[in-house]
């Protein structure tokens, strides 16, 4: 019945560790449910209750993360994205000054649209044109663009008008905690511990409360009526050239998030064949939009597949079981948020940061001797914690790459394919279009 359901092949994989893999990727992701209703308390008093968003991004979340479990068979979790929210809150409607509804109805667009786009097998297309060392770059470089999101929630990292980034204060309780947990973590993953990351986060919450830093709040909670903000959409502007920009911006952002979600998390994993293909990436990205479609209906901004999937895969999480537990987990969040949200930054920031440095180990498929591959690659793992931004990192070192190959010689133009070329020619316009 699992190897139906799930893709699990009891020779292969264990219950027991498919459940802490799931576990594991739920609690680095489960920041979201406190983050995203924060994000969209701005707009409370345009009539979008800050209640309904908490209960409409779990469900985002429970039915994304199904049909990943289900379709796809895939260890992913999925939830409205970072970023993504950002752009729909900030830009959209308080910068351009449309209505949440109007936002909502892009996100709906946009998913329809990614599900045609994988339909004709566009988007599968893109993944499969990306050269192997690409690939590997763009897994090393979302090792440490997590690494680095672990590094700022447990404050070890902090803004520096001077500087950007700079040491943060070892004095601070959160911050020492973080330090503990790392330490931890770490010696549990050295030691070979099943499921160490799960245990060290565990461990450090439960360290965290005589410190002062885990906040113990309650253990049920009633969930918040959802129903303000279900198909709330707005049709009378969706021909209108502002929800063009609107739509095509939300689905390039959330297109090569995606794309190099999957695809870290899948080299990682050891998803893909020798040339690099991932394994069912057409059914990977299918759920993905539909979980977007559906997340629109329920009024959450983009639901996208979590990077976060790699602490579970890091867990030995390698099929769709892994999925089911993490819906499950969002399912009970939804009775249990008090409990859920007393984790702290802390505590999960630790497993990003153990979780980056085993994505960080992509490098080693990277051809050091060749110029004209690892200058692109490294241009793309830098620029994603620069950057903070997985996209940016994946298109500029797109266009590296093309630009390298094309300007050194024949034999090396043959190895740009043609939508390597199409895609850096888009990026190119979209940066100058940018910046006029």
């Amino acid at each position: 019945m699992l190897q139906k359901l799930f893709g699990f092949d009891p020779q292969v994989h264990k219950v027991r560790t498919e459940i802490m893999a799931g576990i594991t990727t739920f609690l680095t992701m489960a920041y979201i449910l406190a983050v995203n209703p924060g994000i969209f308390s701005a707009l409370s008093s345009q009539g979008m209750p800050t209640d309904a968003v908490f209960t409409a991004t779990a469900l985002a979340a429970i039915i994304g993360t199904l049909v990943m479990a289900f379709y796809a068979k895939k260890p992913f979790g999925l939830a409205p994205g970072m970023g993504l929210n950002a752009f729909f809150v900030f830009t959209v409607c308080l910068g351009m000054g449309y209505s949440w509804q109007f936002a909502l109805t892009a996100v709906f667009i946009e998913g329809i649209i990614f599900i045609l786009l994988t339909v004709f097998k566009i988007r599968e297309l893109i993944v499969e044109s990306i050269p192997v060392g690409m690939k590997a770059a763009i897994s090393a470089g979302i090792g440490l663009f997590i690494a680095f999101i672990g590094f700022k929630n447990c404050g070890i990292v902090v803004a520096d008008q001077a500087t950007f980034v700079t040491l943060g204060n070892f004095a601070d309780r959160a911050t020492l905690l973080a330090l503990i947990g790392i330490l931890i973590t770490g010696v549990l993953v050295v030691m070979n511990v099943k499921g160490g990351i799960l245990w060290g986060i565990l461990a450090t919450t439960l360290i965290g409360i005589p410190m002062g830093v885990t906040q113990y709040n309650g253990i049920l909670g009633k969930v918040p009526d959802p129903t303000p903000i279900f198909l709330q959409f707005e049709w009378s502007q969706i021909f209108s050239w502002n929800m063009l920009i609107v739509v095509l911006t939300f689905l390039f952002i959330d297109m090569f998030d995606t794309i190099g979600t999957v695809v870290g998390v899948s080299m990682k994993a050891d998803m893909v064949d020798e040339n690099g293909k991932v394994d069912g990436i057409g059914k990977v990205l299918m759920a993905d939009a539909v979980a977007t479609t559906a997340g629109a209906c329920l009024g959450s901004s983009t639901t996208t597949t979590y990077v976060e999937s790699a602490a579970g895969v890091g867990e030995g999480g390698r099929t769709g079981l892994t999925a089911f537990v993490i819906a499950c987990c969002f399912g009970l969040a939804l009775l249990f948020s008090p409990l859920f949200l007393s984790i702290p930054n802390a505590a999960t920031g630790p497993a990003l940061i153990i979780v980056g440095v085993m994505m960080a180990s992509g490098v080693a498929r990277i051809d050091w001797n060749d110029f004209s591959e690892c200058i692109p690659a490294f241009f793309t793992m830098i620029l994603m914690p620069l950057c903070y931004s997985i996209s940016e990192g994946i298109m500029i070192g797109f266009i590296v790459y093309v630009l390298m190959n094309a300007c050194t010689g024949k034999g090396r133009i043959k190895k740009i394919t043609p939508t390597m070329w199409v895609l850096a020619i888009l990026f190119i316009l979209r940066y100058v279009l940018r910046s006029l």
